[in-house]
């Protein structure tokens, strides 16, 4: 029996059949991951968040297979070669790969010297070496030389013949999938560096002679040389076998494919031909075959997990804790044009703006501290944001100077990414936001609200420009944009909107709402106050009951008519809400927050036909705790007085520092000596860690040992491990397939010290799409030639690794 599409996503995902058919139709019929995931419970069992992407990407997968299977079916239909077993194998087929294998013979192509040779009459002559190699080749070709046909000899006969069966052995379906799976488990990427590139491309040294199974490679030294490749420094090899298995004979890969069409070495007149057609059709076809087919294997799972990672990088950047509602100086730092200044009020709006010149040249450094007070004393500021680019020590000196000197006004001085900043600034929507300022001041009104509330001031700025991945621009665009916009719209309604302070790029992120409704509700919003209640968004231009539905529930409406609109309560459940107003004997307003009545219900009780347990119990926990904000509270690093600069630092000192990114070789902590330093992996705990992500995040608060400083290269290795003895980690082999290994045999990870070369591979690049947090040249511990435009080579730079 086929299965279905439904049943298979069902198989993959470890749930009823019923609940992934559920999903598709929701899906299908317009509603969102978000949405579906927190109002229709019911209909999906309880699918997660999680699970809904997932299916929603392996339906997206599995439709497309069949619209190719469908394609497949009517091309061979249409050259009348479509039997009965054919079609029961191409419909049998659960991959692209299998379905292109089993195509492949029925492809239309370009004339072939294997079609040639057909069309010459020479297909009787190799079926028959084949069939009965007791024949000798010569005399057999003798009786198919043809001059008009372009057979000149029997030389030529056989080699028309070769060319035939050569084909053949390399369009066997079974065969190919069969050797592509050997070749992934057993073959391994080479790489060597190109005559006279060694200089040129010395942030490639640690691939100049490398080698590592396709199986053990990660994702960052797979991208790092192809990267290497494509820039002409690294040539790259494909070996189908370890280097031990190899021999001058035939290949297990021969071998098999010898063995597939019964060629063997029985000493008879065709046998050395058909072996030496059987490895001519290796190296020129099939091994290029598998070739190609790894090489795409690999990009994929490379991208695959890069994605994974900037996507993981990215939500804990748009969930960080906000500073909330309070006035915040932002400082966009910089040395000859000056550090930019800003004055955010309590709402966000721009109160004051400046720009002063503390650093070289001007060095008017008591001036600027004077101006910068009395901004902080007129509107009452309680924060200093401070950009982490060029001059951004220099400037976090300058405002601890301010916290010193002014020590009643409580200043709370923070560093802020500056990622994405300036894309921002020079964007249409920064124009129509700040339409009278200057675009380089915009970039410090950015980094004061992205302290207030990260999550609604990057909404602003196309996420592959945050840069918070690795290789993001070697990545599929589609691939990328798909994967960053699911979190984005995944964060935002998690965290909820409140619809009358909203700015349309984060209205536009909101279930239900594009870029054009989200423009049409702040026109209507302008045009007629804020909204009263959740009703009144009906009246918005374009705002139908289907979208409606959508949104409604994360939209929030603060001191409105009905308190219910400040809640994730759908309106659709409100007359739950109000039978349990009736039950409780009290009203809506009283009930909200009362902990003590609220548990004391039972939610069997408020269950109907309309509404199960799951959503009576998510509104009795949201009534509890209404408009709830899932973010961590906001908390800030205590940087240690007297630890500046790289020379302050010393093995041995515990610090307390900042998680700025996260690689899959460990984890950058700003310490607060303008240099990120390195967690590697292996020092983030005592039992073996898999993924980074699993101990630490961006933006988490961590308390580190330093364990070598390397002030000539700019170097820091911290451990998480405070019990670590500085020097605990020795210096890593050139393969990190090896580390991996090593870590991978049992008891606990040798410690090691945080490899450069790690970094350097994880470095590469030209992510980011310019935005500040990836500027070019001569940023934070960089060198002019250093890789730009990218958090991840923002970070590597301040770590002294790239």
């Amino acid at each position: 029996m086929t299965t279905t599409i439904e049943g298979r996503i069902a198989e993959e995902l470890g749930v009823r059949e019923r609940q992934v058919r559920a999903a598709v139709e929701l899906l299908d019929g317009g509603s969102t991951v978000p949405f579906i995931a927190r109002y229709r419970k019911e209909a999906t069992e309880m699918l997660d968040d999680a699970q809904l992407r997932s299916l929603e990407e392996r339906l997206r997968y599995l439709r497309e297979l069949e619209e190719r299977r469908e394609a497949i079916l009517e091309s061979v239909r249409s050259q009348d070669k479509l039997t009965e077993e054919l079609e029961t194998r191409i419909r049998a087929a659960e991959s692209k790969a299998r379905l292109e294998d089993i195509y492949l013979p029925f492809k239309p192509k370009r004339r072939t010297k294997a079609q040639i040779a057909r069309e010459a009459g020479l297909e009787p002559l190799a079926e028959g070496l084949l069939a009965d190699p007791t024949v000798e080749p010569a005399v057999a070709a003798a009786a198919f030389v043809d001059a008009d046909k372009g057979v000149a000899d029997a030389s030529a006969a056989l080699e028309g013949a070769r060319a035939i069966l050569t084909e053949r052995f390399g369009e066997d379906a079974d065969l190919i999938g069969e050797l592509r799976e050997r070749m992934w488990e057993r073959g391994r990427l080479a790489a060597t560096v190109r005559e006279g590139k060694e200089a040129q491309g010395a942030k490639f040294a640690d691939y100049f002679d490398f080698s590592e199974a396709f199986t053990e490679l990660p994702s960052h030294r797979i991208l790092a040389m192809l990267r290497g490749e494509k820039e002409e420094v690294l040539d790259l090899t494909l070996a189908p076998e370890p280097a031990g298995d190899q021999s001058e004979g035939p290949t297990s890969y021969e071998r098999s494919i010898a063995q597939r069409f019964g060629v063997r070495d029985e000493g008879r007149p065709a046998d050395a031909w058909l072996a030496e057609t059987v490895r001519w059709a290796w190296r020129t076809r099939v091994l290029v075959h598998l070739g190609i087919d790894v090489r795409t294997r690999l990009r994929t799972v490379a991208e695959d997990e890069a994605v994974r990672v900037f996507a993981t990088n990215l939500r804990d950047l748009l969930l960080a804790a906000p500073a909330g509602t309070r006035a915040t100086l932002g400082l966009d730092p910089g040395l000859r044009t000056g550090v930019k200044v800003a004055v955010i009020d309590a709402t966000g709006k721009v109160a004051a703006t400046d720009t002063v010149y503390p650093h070289a040249p001007q060095k008017q450094w008591d001036e600027a501290l004077a101006r910068l007070a009395a901004l902080a004393e007129t509107y009452e500021v309680e924060l200093v944001a401070i950009g982490n680019g060029t001059a951004s020590r220099e400037t976090d000196k300058l405002a601890g100077e301010l916290l010193a000197a002014k020590p009643e006004l409580k200043l709370t001085k923070v560093m802020v990414s500056e990622a994405g900043a300036s894309v921002y600034s020079a964007s249409a929507y920064a124009s129509q936001e700040l339409p009278g300022l200057d675009v380089s001041l915009r970039g410090a009104v950015s980094i004061a609200r992205r302290l207030q509330d990260p999550l609604a001031e990057l909404v602003k700025i196309d996420p592959k420009s945050i840069g918070v991945g690795q290789y993001q621009h070697d990545l599929s665009e589609v691939k990328l944009s798909r994967s960053l916009d699911a979190v984005v719209e995944d964060c935002v309604n998690g965290v909820g909107v409140d619809v009358n302070t909203a700015s349309a790029p984060l209205l536009s992120r909101v279930s239900g709402i594009g870029s054009g409704l989200a423009e049409n509700i702040v026109a209507h919003r302008d045009a007629n106050g804020p909204f009263k209640s959740r009703t009144e968004l009906k009246d918005v231009s374009r705002l139908g009951p289907k979208a409606f539905e959508q949104c409604a529930g994360f939209l929030r409406i603060r001191g409105g008519e009905d308190p219910l609109d400040a809640s994730a309560v759908h309106p659709e459940a409100y007359p739950v809400v109000r039978g349990i107003v009736a039950t409780s004997g009290t009203d809506v307003a009283s009930l909200i927050g009362n902990t003590k009545v609220l548990r004391a219900l039972d939610p069997q009780q408020f269950v109907d036909g309309s509404f199960g347990l799951p959503t009576v119990t998510d509104i009795l926990g949201e009534l509890e705790k209404p408009g709830r904000d899932p973010r961590p509270a906001f908390r800030t690093a205590s940087f240690k007085e007297g630890v500046e600069k790289l020379g302050d630092l010393a093995s041995g000192m515990v610090l307390e520092g900042v998680v700025t990114n996260v690689a899959a070789f460990g984890a950058f902590v700003d310490v607060g000596v303008h240099q990120d330093g390195l967690v590697h992996v292996s020092a983030m705990s005592k039992t073996f860690v898999k993924d980074p992500r699993d101990v630490v995040k961006p933006g988490d608060i961590v308390k580190v040992r330093v364990l070598d400083v390397d002030e000539a290269r700019k170097r820091i290795s911290l451990t998480l491990r405070l019990d670590d003895e500085p020097g605990a980690q020795g210096g890593e082999g050139r393969r990190g397939g090896s580390r991996d290994r090593q870590q991978q045999r049992g008891g606990a990870p040798r410690q090691r010290q945080g490899s450069p070369r790690e970094g350097g591979r994880n470095g590469g690049g030209k992510g980011g799409g310019g935005g500040k947090g990836g500027g070019g040249g001569q940023r934070r511990g960089s060198a002019a030639s250093a890789p730009a435009n990218s958090e991840m080579a923002e970070a590597l730079r301040r770590a002294g690794l790239a």
